[in-house]
């Protein structure tokens, strides 16, 4: 079983890679970017494959487009359909609690009541759980009770997570709002009761073995082949050091990264923010689903995937957007201010990445780069999208 995507025999509409190659190399240009890699497919079929810039600015090694990253939050729709794959199998119910499986997971409200979560909530980020690196100061519960984020080098298993994370009051009700959160961490532990396996297991078996996404794991075993982070700022990006901490967002006191993490067998497989991979391989996962499931899910639960399951609740500084079973959904892109289609999912990954699927317009982008937070949440990534929608309208 493998997701269907060929090689563009037509000419890609409007100079498509013109305008990606121009955006692209401005922001290296500008050393806002280190290095990239861009993939844009249509109709299953790859229209712009191309590296640009550097793999490891300081030994001259060039970005290829089958270079290895560290992946981050791009592994939470890896693990959310590996979720979905048991649900599909009648192994569990996206309404079921977790508690069964997770008798010692009891995290109680602010005032001490005891509540339910379920599958569902854990996937569309409603459960009630935060993160630590969205907390306003070292001070926070999390911080307090010693929670690890999935990036960070510690010596705790999964299970120790889990307790930790379970001493801290929840957010709010289950189900009442929305909070990017540890759930898929918390998701991770429950794929490994539900299917008997340590979770990188049951991902392989479950996932990236069946779609051949053969460089996709939760450790990097070619050191070589693993692009080297760096932290864009002025008037260079830096090299990620072991242990800095970096904040996405103001007010938030930032991930204490671990570059090294992925490279430990050590280390507890982080279901929101571990594993390591390609782009080609991810992409092999996003038209997987955008063809409704590529024989791994079925057509109606990839449909509930994309649909916005947040009750109209906002998500923080992204008007127009809800969020679905593991990843973002556009809900609305007058309000948005976005080329995209209502419907189109998109996430990305704090190492650097951006990813969305448009499947009204056929689409899917992947945009791997070794450059946060410019990757993520930069320039570069409405440059990118406003590069591929320009090309494809010109192209009408």
């Amino acid at each position: 079983m493998t997701s269907v995507i060929t090689r563009c025999a037509d000419a890609p509409p409007a100079h498509l890679s013109t305008r990606v190659q121009t955006i692209a190399q401005q922001a290296l240009d500008q050393g806002r970017l280190v290095g990239a890699v861009v993939l844009v497919a249509r109709d299953g079929k790859l229209i712009h494959h191309q590296a640009y810039g550097w793999a490891d600015h300081e030994s001259r090694r060039a970005m290829t487009v089958d270079t290895v990253f560290r992946l981050a939050s791009v592994s939470k729709p890896i693990v959310s359909t590996a979720a979905l794959v048991l649900v599909a199998q009648g192994r569990m119910g996206l309404d079921d609690s977790i508690h069964p499986w997770l008798p010692e997971f009891r995290p109680r409200l602010a005032d001490g009541r005891p509540t339910q979560i379920t599958v569902r909530q854990l996937l569309s980020h409603t459960a009630g759980l935060g993160y630590r690196f969205l907390e306003a100061d070292a001070q926070g519960p999390y911080a307090r009770a010693g929670v690890s984020d999935g990036m960070d080098a510690t010596g705790i298993s999964l299970e120790e997570n889990l307790r930790r994370i379970a001493t801290v009051p929840l957010l709010y009700e289950p189900g009442t709002a929305w909070g990017y959160s540890l759930a898929i961490d918390v998701l991770g532990a429950l794929i490994e009761q539900v299917y008997g396996a340590p979770l990188d297991v049951a991902v392989s078996q479950l996932v990236t073995g069946p779609l051949g996404m053969v460089d996709t794991a939760f450790i990097a075993r070619d050191v070589q082949r693993v692009a080297t982070p760096y932290v864009n700022g002025t008037p260079q990006a830096h090299p990620l050091q072991e242990g800095e901490t970096v904040s996405p967002f103001e007010g938030a006191v930032g991930i204490p990264y671990s570059p090294a993490r992925i490279f430990d067998p050590q280390a507890f497989a982080s279901g929101g923010a571990g594993m390591a991979g390609t782009a080609g391989d991810f992409l092999r996962l996003l038209e997987a689903l955008r063809q409704g499931g590529g024989g791994l899910l079925p057509s109606d639960m990839v449909a509930e995937m994309g649909r916005d399951q947040t009750n109209g609740y906002e998500l923080p500084d992204m008007p127009g957007f809800g969020f679905g079973l593991g990843f973002s959904v556009l809900r609305d892109r007058t309000q948005a201010a976005s080329p995209e289609s209502n419907g189109t999912w998109r996430w990305g990954g704090a190492y650097g990445h951006s990813w969305f699927v448009d499947r009204a317009q056929r689409l899917a982008v992947v945009a791997f780069t070794n450059t946060l937070y410019e990757g993520m949440s930069g320039r570069f990534v409405t440059d990118l999208r406003d590069a591929v929608y320009g090309a494809l309208e010109a192209g009408r």
